[in-house]
Formats: structure tokens, sequence, C-alpha cells
């Protein structure tokens, strides 16, 4: 857990501050890779991944092996959240080896379900759908149930416990407006969760971010720092820029990319934060096949020295590095 103290620090490195009695962090780099399908990937027309989020494809798979591999030779581990459908596929021995490598495996619900939804319909494509897989049920029990046997089947299908929370999609205030939402992930285990992905500035779609665009994410990623809600549960925010928001939404080319994470990391290294980079291998297998962007990041941690590490998000939740 991140003590009170150490809230303060790194509230007080993001907003810029200086402490002459304080030593200088080192920088906590995290890769996160939620595995899921991922819609207009690899073809901009494909939408059915809406319904089938959990029915990764063999170049998924592969994706996310490699990176994990690239990422424990940089001497590091990176943190996979699953949905729980993954787990109904007959091979799962791969995720079986990245958690036996030192990988972290969390939770990302079984569904891909909207954790904010009040009303069935916003759940989730699959139940607007297929209403009756959930008649009679409140939007909140699908959730917590959504939540709970994707806990059962990582522990089943994997054997080992899920290592912490993310939500589908990235909220703009966090579960900072749903003291129900934060309750009821404490009540379920949930020590820490990683669901805010600050509003950042992004050029029109198919036109290059300009060195203030870029300044400018990088400034809010610097104020993106992990915090404590009222509930005592751990929030890690999302770092911008993430790939869906590069590649779906920006239709950003991948030197674009590159060039917005270096100085973004670079950034966090120098100022002793913390860096949540969020990709989606059935993404990044499309856009970035030679993997530049993870050894890139690896490239800069390892030049930083003892300035910096890849950690995973509980390492990050315990204060540790």
């Amino acid at each position: 857990m991140l003590t009170r103290r150490s809230f303060f620090v790194a509230s007080a490195l993001s907003a810029g501050a200086v402490f002459a009695s304080e030593k200088p962090r080192k920088a906590r780099i995290a890769i996160t890779l939620d595995l899921e399908m991922s819609r207009n990937f690899p073809r901009w027309e494909d939408t059915h991944w809406d319904y089938e989020k959990g029915n990764l494809n063999d170049e998924t798979k592969k994706y996310t092996f490699e990176a994990c591999r690239r990422i424990k030779a940089a001497g590091g581990a990176a943190h996979c959240f699953v949905v729980g459908r993954v787990l109904e596929q007959p091979d799962v021995d791969w995720l079986k080896q990245l958690a036996i490598s030192g990988h972290a495996i969390g939770n990302h619900t079984y569904d891909h379900v909207n954790i904010l939804a009040t009303k069935p319909e916003d759940l989730q494509f699959r139940f607007r759908r297929s209403p009756w897989l959930i008649e009679g049920k409140q939007p909140r029990d699908v959730i917590a149930e959504n939540i709970r046997i994707t806990n059962a089947a990582i522990k089943t299908r994997v054997g080992v416990d899920a290592n912490g929370f993310r939500t589908p999609g990235g909220f703009v205030n966090g579960l900072k407006d749903r003291p129900d939402v934060q309750k009821l992930l404490l009540e379920l285990g949930f020590r820490w969760v990683s669901s805010q992905y600050p509003a950042h500035p992004m050029p029109k779609p198919e036109q290059e971010p300009d060195n203030a665009t870029i300044e400018r994410i990088v400034e809010v990623s610097k104020s993106a720092q992990p915090f404590a809600y009222p509930t005592g549960l751990i929030e890690i925010p999302m770092s911008p820029v993430s790939d869906i928001n590069a590649f779906r939404t920006g239709r950003w080319k991948l030197d674009w990319f590159l060039k917005t994470i270096r100085m973004v990391v670079e950034a966090t290294i120098a100022g002793g934060g913390v860096f949540d980079f969020l990709c989606h291998p059935s993404c990044m297998y499309v856009v970035d096949p030679q993997f530049r962007t993870m050894d890139m990041i690896c490239d800069i941690v390892k030049k930083a020295g003892d300035k910096a590490e890849i950690v995973t998000l509980d390492a990050i939740a315990r204060g540790q590095g």
C-alpha cells in the first residue's frame, strides 16, 4: 500500500514542487497490456469484436507473448489485464507461461463490461443484443458477477490469483464520482484499481501532433499520478497517450506515437514519477509489428540506469521500486 507520506510526495512532484530534503524518487515505468480484441483492428471495418472481446486470435496471443519476453529480457515484468472470456479458449498455456515468468495477470471483467453502467443496456454490446443473458438482474449485480467469475477463471485456468483490476475503458475522473463502485471493488478484495484516463489534447484525425500538443500530453501525464480515494482504494491512472486513442481515434502514424511516448517517458524519469503505458496487443500487432514501442521504452529505462525501472502496477501500489 502507498503510505500517506508517499502520496503527498508524488502529488508534489507531479505539481512541479521541489523538496530539497527529499531524495529524488526512482521513476516507475509500467507496461500494461489489455488482453482483449479491439474494434477496427486488424481491419478498419471490424466491429464484431465488440461482441467477442475474449476471442483472442493467434496474432494477438503471439504478440503478447513476445512483448512480455522482451520486457523480461530488459529486466522488467509486464502487467496483463485479461478479459475472462479469454479463459474459455482451449489453450491458455501461453498465459500460464507468462505468469510463471513473473508477469502479472489482472482482472479486466469477464465480458468487458462498463462498471459505471446504471442501466442494463449500457453494460456491454453483448447484453444489448442478448438481453436474456441478464434478464431480471440489476447492473450492479451483473458487474459484481463479471468481476468475481473472472477471478475464478484466472485462478482455475492460470493457477494464480488476479493481480489488480483495470476497468474496461478509462474515465476522466476515474471513480471519484462513484464511491459505490470503489466500495464494490474493495468488497471483492481489490486494494487498487486502474480506471482513470485523463483528458488530453488530440489533433484532428490523420494530423500529426505538433510540439505544443505533445508538450501538453506530457504535462497531463505528469499530473496523472497514483492517489488514494477517500474509501482507501488506490488509483493508478493510465498515462496518455494510449494506442487506441492514437491509432483509432487519431489515425496516427507509428512515428508520431513513438515520438510522443518517448517524450512522456523521458519527462517521467526526469521527474521521478509514474508512467503507466496502456496498450492492446490486438491493436499493436497491426500498427507496430516490430515491437518498436516496447523496445524503445525498455531502452529508455535501461539508459536511465538507477533512475528508473520497469515494474508492475501492484509494485507501484505498494510504493515499492
